[in-house]
């Protein structure tokens, strides 16, 4: 999706949501910087990867979740405005945050101080336990689902999202172990997740934001998973100094490996915080948002609306006169028309001009001479002018194509990107901002330029502008897990990818690429060793045994090691009664592949009631409503002799339609 998704730039959703620029890009979905036409309001518009479309489980959860969430109130909660599909395109509209996320602000800033920390966590506690509340669970609490506007509001975002991808059938791209470092330990071993898995996962946020790391380190990040099932998670304060104990304490009751020592819910961890917050009279803090966030990109990427430029002058045509108007007389020969460059015209006073009496053996001058005079004037200088203008043309094109269409790049090492682009642009050059990794340059710290500086260019040629991105990232799998596209995302970011091994995943197909280790989103120096660990297909797993279960308590169990059903079978089983399960296809106990899906044969035996001492008219009433044939053995050909016995007894199970036989008295 992530190759394809600028294909949406400019579309607009449900005739009524604009596409703009892209904000952030995951596994299963692409979030857009939007505009919602009807209301004239910036939107967040996250699109689902197109592969849900045709997934009516996963339509129907996120349904449900989106109007879930979008009944919660609360300042810490990014709202919910709308939800819908546009041909393959399931999205989701959300208030648009200016800003960032708690990942940007950590890379940016490393570890936060303890009153910072509690700014961050507070609200987000607050949030989350608005949810608890309300029967729900986040279920991926981590720092790039938590936003941080330019106005200092904390808010998480995608609630309710994760358990709407996990309900689909088809495949996703979301891989388990890309998100193993905020995963409670009975996520880990069970799947399972309520609103003590959240109070988990934000102990392990407050510990990075206090450490600027993650507790559990390894190989892979599947032995990171696992980590956390027999190891706590460490005091804060072990690992830098200055974290107070009641901090440290605060991480180690919200991480306990029992669900049960946890605090119950976010709202027990948030009055919490803020007992400690006032037993070591922490400053309030205004959260900061990071400066060179994907979501200040995104608005800088913008296309800007061009502005109305002023009407041209106005130019007045004066109205013809009427017919019954006179013309004015005509001007006397040899008069130009002067005419005032601005104002009224006044009237100008021509006598009438007299020829002159001749003198005797003499000639009158011609009367047009002076004017002639004058012509042959302005002719010269015309061409005096017209030599002139010449004259510097050529110059002035020799110049141009000498050196004066050159100019010099300017040396921009060490001044802010702001006044590199100034002088750059000042130089008479077109400057283009490239970011290039660096170990030892802060983000946005000017590395040159390309050209380097002194070199001669033709003026409004492009310069680059080299300009620090800091230490890079570990990205995120793109390209469905395609081996190639990953590895040279990550050649991209100056990485150097290595064998990491495999793993199962029942995300990604066999041959793809599960995980990254380290994690996606981890800071590393510049061309550092990331492992690919390719996928293996899906874990192999037991039918668990589900005989004699409810058709509802077996698919409970089925999918807790991740089997699905495929339909139900009605069987016949004398011992099994009617609705449970007498078995599956493959049968119990047989290993399969996880995330693949099982027929469940369901019992559809008859139970025989006790007919003795009823009459034969009420006995086959009662057996026909149960569908079963009667035989009647009697003397008499009465109805209404009585039942003195039955085959098969009460209480037996026979097939559907079966026969049961009547002895009646008389």
């Amino acid at each position: 999706m992530s190759s394809g998704g600028d294909r949406l730039i400019g579309a607009v959703l449900e005739r009524r949501y604009r596409i703009e620029a892209p904000i952030a890009r995951g596994g299963m979905s692409i979030v857009y910087r939007g505009t919602d036409l009807r209301l004239d309001r910036p939107v967040a518009v996250k699109v689902m990867d197109p592969q849900f479309a045709a997934d009516p489980q996963f339509l129907a959860r996120f349904e449900f979740e989106a109007r879930s969430v979008a009944r919660l109130t609360h300042p810490g909660l990014v709202a919910v405005y709308d939800q819908g599909q546009d041909g393959d395109h399931v999205f989701l509209v959300m208030e648009l945050v200016e800003g960032g996320t708690l990942r940007e602000l950590l890379r940016e800033r490393g570890p936060m101080p303890p009153h910072a920390a509690a700014a961050v966590a507070a609200p987000v506690l607050g949030a989350l336990a608005v949810a608890h509340r309300a029967g729900l669970v986040h279920r991926d609490v981590k720092p790039e689902n938590v936003l941080i506007s330019d106005a200092g509001e904390v808010k998480i975002a995608d609630f309710g999202l994760v358990r709407a991808v996990a309900a689909a059938t088809t495949t996703s791209r979301s891989v388990i172990l890309g998100t193993a470092a905020y995963l409670s330990p009975e996520q880990v071993t069970t799947g399972t997740a309520d609103a003590r898995s959240d109070v988990y996962a934000t102990g392990i946020l407050l510990f990075e934001m206090l450490t600027g790391r993650t507790p559990f380190t390894g190989d892979t990040s599947l032995s990171v998973a696992y980590q956390r099932v027999d190891r706590d998670v460490p005091d804060p304060g072990a690992l830098i100094d200055g974290v107070p104990e009641q901090f440290d304490e605060l991480v180690r009751h919200a991480t306990e490996r029992e669900p049960g020592e946890r605090f119950p819910d976010a709202g027990a961890m948030a009055a919490a915080l803020s007992e400690v917050c006032d037993a070591l009279a922490l400053p309030r803090y205004r959260v900061p948002a990071p400066q060179r966030s994907a979501q200040h990109r995104s608005a800088a990427a913008e296309p800007v609306t061009a502005a109305v430029n002023p009407a041209p002058p106005t130019v007045a045509v004066r109205a013809a006169a009427p017919p019954s108007r006179p013309l004015p007389p005509p001007t006397a020969p040899g008069l130009a028309a002067q005419v005032s460059p601005a104002g009224p015209q006044h009237t100008k006073v021509v006598t009438q001009q007299h020829p002159r009496a001749e003198t005797s053996g003499l000639r009158a001058e011609p009367a047009d001479f002076a004017a002639e005079h004058r012509r042959n004037r302005r002719t010269t200088l015309l061409w005096l002018l017209a030599i002139l203008l010449l004259a510097l043309a050529v110059g002035f094109g020799g110049w141009w194509l000498g050196s004066g269409r050159m100019t010099t790049v300017p040396s921009v090492l060490g001044v802010d990107r702001d006044t590199a682009l100034t002088a750059l642009q000042a130089a008479d050059v077109n400057p283009e901002v490239r970011g290039e990794y660096s170990d030892d340059a802060s983000v946005d710290t000017v590395l040159g330029t390309d050209p380097e500086a002194g070199s001669r260019v033709a003026r409004g040629d492009d310069v680059v502008l080299l300009v620090s991105l800091g230490r890079p990232t570990v990205p995120t799998i793109v390209g469905d897990g395609d081996r190639d596209v990953v590895e040279q995302e990550l050649r991209n970011r100056t990485f150097v990818p290595v064998d990491g091994g495999s793993a199962y995943s029942t995300a990604v197909e066999e041959g793809g690429v599960a995980a990254l280790d380290p994690a996606p989103g981890t800071v590393l120096p510049v061309g550092a060793e990331v492992a690919v660990i390719i996928s293996k297909g899906s874990p192999p797993v037991d039918v668990p045994d589900v005989a004699g279960r409810t058709v509802d308590e077996a698919r409970r169990a089925l999918d807790t090691v991740g089997l699905t059903v495929r339909e139900t079978r009605e069987v016949f089983d004398a011992d099994v009664d009617a609705g449970r399960v007498v078995g599956t296809d493959p049968a119990i106990g047989n290993r399969v592949n996880a995330g693949g899906s099982v027929t469940l044969m369901v019992s559809n035996a008859v139970k025989v009631p006790s007919l003795l001492g009823r009459t034969v008219a009420a006995a086959r009433d009662e057996l026909g409503r149960l569908g079963l044939d009667v035989e009647v053995r009697q003397f008499a050909g009465s109805d209404r002799s009585v039942v003195i016995g039955q085959s098969p007894g009460a209480g037996d199970r026979v097939e559907p339609g079966g026969t049961v036989t009547l002895t009646a008295l008389p």
